[in-house]
């Protein structure tokens, strides 16, 4: 797998939860293709993406872009947007709350002012009386539903109300004012002054992973899951999959309905599907003006124009004959190889490119550190490390034997650190970990250092019991002991004893380590060349491999455990996810890899 394949998964766990989470960094551009939600208003389409909030003027094109660094904006990770009656936008973010905007004035609610029961919003709908219902949640069962009058604030969840789980991911409310909640895991609650929940075992709903809900002019409910679309007609249900319709996909992303009664349906990596209640027919990027087969939302407006909202390819217009698509300029990006990427606290993402240098972005504008204009020894960039103060740690790699080593950047000043001016055994340094003393551990083709920002110690085979000397990996997990990667073995050091593990003497796979990562449950998960994984808790050993598993590969090349406890794999062959019990591959027939 390529490194450039690498960072999209790294980037993607950053983001929050998505049916699909492939994010092709080829396409993030500065106004963000990534597109989360759509809502119109006259001319202008307002467009919620992963980096802001965009309003397009649909007579001149000109765009509107609102982040955090030009407004109000608590987030740029915008999920859902509604209007109401008066025009205000209602913006549901991933982590700043819910922001109200007039055209002119911004007002936020989060957890800290208001009644918002989590600062995660998922869902908003807005109902006849002005009201408006926020889902929130998350996969740590925080969350809930609010309903705001526009002064006082009630709460929904599982401890006041019938709501079947607090992580809700969709909201719809029928023509009798029954409010129809969509959750992640606890099927779809009905609330209309009662609590009535369907769920896969007590109805005919196929799954109780609920992406979209949108109900017809005849009242019925249609439900986008992870099993296919169900319909409900408030007694009877009729579930359309790929086994009896003309779905590519059962995992659904999207669902609107036209004027004409059309059910537009967005498919994970499927495309499009348009069924008119007999006949289905299906857009994709290779029979129609789609950009991107992932379809995130889809709006209809006024008009009866379609707008859909891609992943990475932007949003398309579509009037039942014309497609038109909406996109932003290149990045700016130095190089395609992405060799790393860490996020500060104010949220700048920090790139090592090879040969590019690093690039700081912070979601509008782009600049670039090279060897030619700051103090970057090389521009060969192999990992970026940000310690408790801001303070950049960036591990290049040396040139025909020029240049390379360690650099230190607070943001003005540029330190570095090599063989010829500090004990660092090589200038190649492969990675870089941050202990909770703030202890710099570098790996490096010669050996383990540590420096506590006086004094250098190196371990190497001539005075420890390192394996070898060429370090490829370094993890530190919650008791401080560090977990070190090399290409003979793993070796776990509390700074006094060495315990090494290889194949002789412990259940690794492989003896070269390739990436390691530490779980919450403080399990040690080990990627090896051509082993596959390990997951290693202290005891005892469990491998992973193609064999035995869901791993399109055994060669691994990156392992990250997300927010959720998600195993993240990156393999020469593809993207794994493990939860523990289940996978998923993202390779590239099935995804955008």
């Amino acid at each position: 797998m390529s490194k450039l394949k690498i960072f999209s998964l790294i980037l993607v766990l950053f983001f929050n939860f998505s049916f699909s989470q492939n994010r092709e960094w080829l396409n993030f551009y500065a106004g963000g293709n990534f597109i989360n939600s759509i809502a119109t208003e006259g001319n202008y389409i307002w467009v919620g993406t992963q980096f802001g909030l965009v309003r397009l003027d649909t007579a001149s094109g000109n765009k509107v872009f609102y982040t955090r660094s030009n407004s109000d904006l608590p987030n740029n990770r915008i999920k859902t947007v509604a209007i109401d009656d008066s025009g205000n936008k209602w913006i549901g973010t991933l982590g700043g709350g819910v922001a109200k905007f007039d055209g002119i004035n911004w007002k936020v609610y989060n957890t800290s002012n208001s009644g918002l029961p989590y600062d995660y919003v998922h869902a908003i709908a807005i109902d006849d009386s002005g009201n408006i219902w926020i889902g929130t949640g998350s996969l740590i069962g925080r969350g809930g539903v609010a309903k705001f009058d526009g002064v006082n604030w009630k709460t929904y969840n599982t401890s006041n109300s019938g709501l079947p789980v607090d992580f809700v991911t969709a909201i719809s409310i029928d023509k009798k004012g029954r409010k129809w909640i969509g959750t992640f895991g606890g099927g779809v609650a009905r609330f209309d002054s009662v609590w009535t929940v369907y769920n896969s075992s007590n109805s005919g709903l196929p799954r109780n992973y609920i992406s979209s809900i949108a109900i017809d002019d005849s009242g019925n409910v249609w439900i986008g899951t992870s099993g296919g679309v169900a319909k409900f007609d408030g007694v009877n249900w009729k579930v359309y999959n790929t086994s009896n319709s003309g779905l590519p996909n059962d995992y659904i992303t999207a669902i609107s309905i036209d004027k004409s009664g059309i059910k537009w349906i967005g498919i994970d990596h499927g495309g499009v599907a348009k069924f008119d209640g007999v006949n289905w027919t299906v857009y994709n990027t290779s029979n129609s003006g789609l950009p991107n087969n992932q379809v995130n939302s889809i709006f209809v407006d006024s008009l009866g124009i379609l707008w859909f909202g891609t992943d990475g390819g932007g949003l398309a217009k579509f009037d039942g004959v014309n497609w038109k698509v909406y996109n932003t300029s290149n990045s700016g990006l130095p190089a395609d190889y992405i060799t790393a990427i860490s996020i500060d606290k104010s949220g700048i993402k920090w790139i090592g490119t090879d040969p590019g240098g690093v690039v700081k972005f912070d979601d509008v504008n782009w600049k670039v550190y090279n060897k030619s204009n700051s103090g970057l020894p090389s521009n060969y960039v192999n990992t970026i490390a940000i310690d408790d103060s801001g303070i950049l740690w960036i591990g290049t790699e040396s040139w025909l034997s020029v240049g390379g080593g360690l650099a230190k950047f607070d943001g003005t000043n540029w330190t570095i650190y090599n063989t010829s001016n500090s004990d660092l055994p090589d200038n190649d340094i492969e990675a870089i970990a941050i202990d909770d003393s703030g202890n710099i551990w570098i790996g490096t083709d010669e050996g383990l250092a540590k420096f506590d920002r006086v004094n250098w110690t190196v371990y190497d085979q001539s005075n420890s019991d390192l394996p070898d000397n060429y370090i490829n990996a370094i993890a530190i997990d919650d008791s401080g002991n560090k977990w070190i990667g090399t290409d003979n073995g793993l070796a776990k050091f509390n700074e006094v004893d060495w315990v090494v593990y290889n194949t002789s003497n412990s259940g690794l796979p492989d003896n070269e380590v390739t990436t390691i990562a530490v779980d919450n449950s403080g399990n040690i998960w080990i990627g090896t060349d051509t082993g596959g994984v390990a997951k290693f808790d202290g005891t005892n050993w469990t491998v992973y491999k193609k064999s035995n598993s869901g791993l399109p590969s055994n060669s691994i090349e990156i392992i990250v455990v997300d927010s959720s406890g998600n195993i993240w794999i990156g393999t020469d062959k593809g993207l794994a996810k493990f939860d523990g019990v289940n996978w998923r591959v993202y390779n590239t027939s099935n995804s955008g890899l």
